[in-house]
């Protein structure tokens, strides 16, 4: 029988686990500051600065080989002993070990090729220091791919003209491969496997290839059917020489060849054309066997030849026939569906397509992030209290339940039958008391359930991060919203997320110092997380002057101004730029309807599908001056309101009565913010037309019944706690917490990215009596001409077309740009006004005279 271990024993072992737990815990930290060092700024700009070096004296050694190549390869053919013993003669520019690499790499694996790792190196090193807006991994595979091609079709070519150089042109690897695989396949075979793999190469990168190939086979085919329809005419000719023969018949087979260069004639021009002419040869070989038998009658030969003569002379020249057809490739250019064919969808990324959102890394990771921190003797005692509470003022109960989450603990009470939730609702104050709590919340009934909910702050309330929020699966994987918020985290730990375009405005208000604008930057950093900048502008108004200004940066890239705004002034601050800027919204809403109600749609989801699909025509001149585009969504975030309706009263209600009224069917969502919630502010009119709200903690009841219509927010513990009045319910979240320095990191990021030209431009607004002349709308500032203004006017001058959705093509712009561009061009006299469909007349023919303009506008 075993012997039982003994206590000393079992006190040993103990000591023994716990020590390696620690050794576990502590290799664990080690390895998280150790990822931690890897992923921090510092590490990635030295990594940067080394491997760029790197490169750079690989690249210097490279060139160095072509001239000092044959004098060093003797000596770096030897051994490493007798290289070391030589290296005073090594001539190559950076020493023996810049030769011995560039050796290594060019004769010894890829020759020429390795041209492709130098470049795939300087990319990386570029990406490192945040420099470029190309696709690093798929800049990655195409170097790859060239590294190992390259060498591969260096090493054939070397092996067709004997090694001319020093040095093999595609390395040790391309003359190993050329040698076995000519084994197999012999010089040709190999030949057109090198091609296919490089046609092939070019189709899965470039879609143009396609296309391209096509082109090259309908030109091969008409060099084809050209050659064919001359031997073919010159056929006929003699045939019909040859007619006034007695001995030989003229009859089917003349008629049928006849036919036949009729077809030829009409396919350069036409190839529908030219299956009609087909059917008509079909039909006369049937005819012609019934009158084969009585050819030698002249009377019955002068009835089969004079019908098809006829058919002869008319079928080239039927009127109805061409026009036919060329109406019918017209129809079919100008249609969506072959615009759609030919060009595929509209991309509204395609101007800023390498454009990167905002990594992960960027946010702070709190420890304990994802699940909350349960302190099992706080919430038995608090169980405890809340019963012997209840039981003092005679309310029995049959169960407690607690769902603990990052700040709160909800204890769910099921009453006994006969008890009175009133009786419950009235002993708030008590409960509070035994609880010593700085205040709870009593939910009676909860909503589908048969409990009363009560809401206990705990002891350590946890931080809830913007990290745990934006890297959840649900945010992540979330593709039905179209304006994604994620907010933070509800009592049971679940990511609270919600539609800003379905809301479709937000009110947001609360007492000073309670979280209010953290919240407004968890709701911006959740859309500058999820929609690109061709999908999402915001106008930001902040009276405070400090709140918004990390995001004057983003400029170019997600904000929407008015004409000629002043960079540091992008975040309106002052009144009168927020009243004008509130009625440049309105004017934009207004533009919107006019281009939904042309295109027959209802909201701006659909306008915006329509136009993807090319059913929507650009050049259409809709109301006069406005065009149809793609539309992103406008978000307004105005920060203390009250301050401007204390100061203008009804100048900025009644354009805000009017966005929130009607402009959510045109993508325009408003989130107002205030810490006065008090009557005079949150108006009846504003409340009418905002259905969803959020409250922080109030300072009074009247203040949560103001904003929520409900009390409770006088109840809340602050810090972003918070009440979501939302589809008649109210849902306790603890707001997600993004620092300064998070956001600074975020808008650092994106500043490196590829940007517009310029902001988003909202219509100019010109209020009545205001003195002195604007810009009309329509007009065009010369002195502010594109960038690219002088590359277009000579591509539309030397192609003589003006159309804006050919300029949108020719040089891959979005369509606001090239409406721009085209603008300015007929400013300057070189197109003319726009014709709808035909586009513009351009108005200058010579080259010479459009340069002089050039010099005269002061454009290079």
């Amino acid at each position: 029988m075993a012997k039982r271990p003994s206590k000393a024993r079992n006190e040993s072992g103990d000591k023994f686990i716990e020590s390696l737990g620690t050794t576990q815990k502590s290799f664990g930290e080690y390895v998280g500051q150790v990822k931690t060092g890897v992923q921090s700024e510092q590490f990635r700009v030295i990594c940067a600065i080394l491997l760029s070096l790197f490169t750079l004296y690989l690249t210097i050694a490279f060139v160095s080989f072509f001239f000092t190549g044959v004098a060093d390869f003797s000596i770096l053919e030897m051994s490493r002993a007798e290289r070391a013993a030589n290296r005073l003669e090594i001539q190559n520019w950076m020493g023996l070990p810049g030769a011995a690499l560039i050796f290594l790499l060019v004769h010894r694996s890829f020759g020429l090729a390795s041209v492709a790792l130098l470049a795939l190196m300087g990319a990386c090193s570029l990406r490192l220091f945040h420099i470029g807006q190309f696709k690093l991994m798929k800049f990655t595979y195409c170097a790859v791919f060239w590294l190992l091609y390259g060498a591969i079709v260096l090493g054939y070519i070397d092996y067709l003209i004997g090694k001319p150089l020093f040095f093999l042109l595609g390395g040790a690897l391309g003359e190993v491969v050329t040698l076995w695989a000519v084994s197999y396949v012999r010089v040709i075979g190999w030949l057109f496997t090198l091609l296919a793999v490089g046609v092939i190469f070019f189709i899965c990168v470039d879609k143009n290839t396609i296309p391209f190939l096509k082109r090259i086979a309908r030109w091969a085919q008409g060099l084809f059917k050209k050659k064919e329809s001359e031997q073919d005419s010159v056929e006929v000719t003699d045939e019909r020489g040859d007619m006034d023969k007695p001995e030989e018949t003229v009859g089917t087979e003349n008629s049928i060849e006849l036919t036949i260069t009729g077809k030829d004639e009409e396919e350069p021009k036409q190839e529908e054309g030219a299956s009609l002419t087909l059917e008509i040869v079909d039909n006369s070989e049937q005819e012609t066997p019934e009158n084969t038998e009585d050819l030698d009658n002249p009377e019955n030969q002068d009835d089969i030849e004079k019908p098809e003569k006829s058919e002869k002379l008319d079928a080239p020249a039927d009127p109805d026939l061409e026009i036919a057809d060329v109406n019918e490739v017209e129809l079919a250019e100008d249609s969506p569906e072959a615009l759609l064919k030919k060009y595929g969808e509209y991309d509204p990324r395609k101007e800023l397509e390498f454009f990167q959102f905002p990594a992960l890394d960027l946010l702070k990771v709190y420890p304990n992030e994802t699940s909350p921190v349960i302190d099992q003797q706080e919430q038995q005692n608090n169980a405890d209290r809340i019963v012997t509470a209840l039981r003092n003022f005679g309310v029995e109960i049959d169960s407690i339940k607690a769902t603990v989450g990052p700040t709160v603990t909800l204890y769910e009470v099921k009453p006994k039958a006969g008890v009175k939730i009133a009786r419950i609702q009235s002993l708030e104050s008590d409960i509070m008391l035994s609880l010593a709590a700085k205040g709870i919340r009593i939910i009676a009934p909860m909503p589908g359930k048969g409990t009363v909910g009560i809401e206990v702050p705990n002891e350590k309330p946890q931080t809830v991060s913007m990290h745990s929020v934006i890297a959840s699966k649900n945010f992540q994987e979330e593709k039905k919203m179209r304006l994604p918020i994620a907010m933070g985290r509800t009592i049971t730990n679940d990511i609270f997320m919600f539609d800003l375009a379905k809301t479709p405005h937000l009110l947001v208000a609360g007492a000073t110092g309670q979280g209010k604008s953290v919240a407004i930057n968890a709701i911006i950093t959740s859309l500058l997380y999820k929609k690109h900048p061709a999908e999402l502008k915001m106008v930001l108004v902040d009276p405070k002057m400090v709140e918004f200004a990390p995001y004057k940066p983003l400029l170019r890239h997600y904000l929407a101004a008015m004409p000629d705004v002043d960079e540091n002034q992008v975040v309106i601050t002052d009144c009168d730029k927020v009243i004008n800027t509130l009625n440049s919204l309105v004017i934009e809403m207004e533009n919107r309807y006019k281009l939904l109600m042309d295109a027959g749609v209802r909201n701006l989801e659909d306008y915006n599908d329509k136009f993807i699909h090319r059913r929507l025509n650009p050049d259409k001149v809709v109301d006069g001056a406005l065009h149809h585009q793609f539309l992103p969504y406008i978000v307004i975030v105005i920060d203390e309101y009250g301050d401007f309706i204390m100061q203008a009263g009804k100048q900025v209600e009644t354009p805000i009565a009017r966005i929130t009224q009607k402009a959510r069917a045109v993508g325009m969502h408003m989130i107002l913010a205030t810490q006065r919630p008090s009557v005079n502010i949150v108006t009846g009119v504003i409340k009418a037309n905002i259905p969803t709200r959020i409250a922080l903690r109030t300072q009074s009841v009247i203040d949560s019944r103001t904003v929520l219509d409900a009390k409770g927010a006088e109840q809340l513990i602050g810090r972003g706690d918070m009440l979501y009045a939302g589809n008649g319910d109210l849902t306790r979240i603890q707001c997600a917490f993004v620092d300064t320095p998070e956001v600074d990191a975020i808008v650092d990021h994106i500043k490196a990215q590829q940007h517009y030209f310029e902001p988003y431009q909202l219509p100019e607004y010109i209020p009545e009596g205001a003195e002195g002349e604007a810009l009309a709308p329509g007009s065009v500032d010369m002195k502010r001409l594109d960038p690219m203004f002088g590359d277009v006017a000579r591509y539309v001058v030397n192609k003589q077309e003006g159309s804006t959705s050919r300029l949108q093509r020719a040089f891959e712009i979005g369509y606001n740009r090239a409406g721009k561009l085209s603008d300015q061009l007929e400013a300057a006299g070189i197109v003319g006004p726009n014709k709808g469909p035909k586009g513009r007349d351009v108005l200058i023919q010579d080259p010479n005279q459009l340069e002089a303009l050039l010099t005269e506008l002061g454009v290079g």
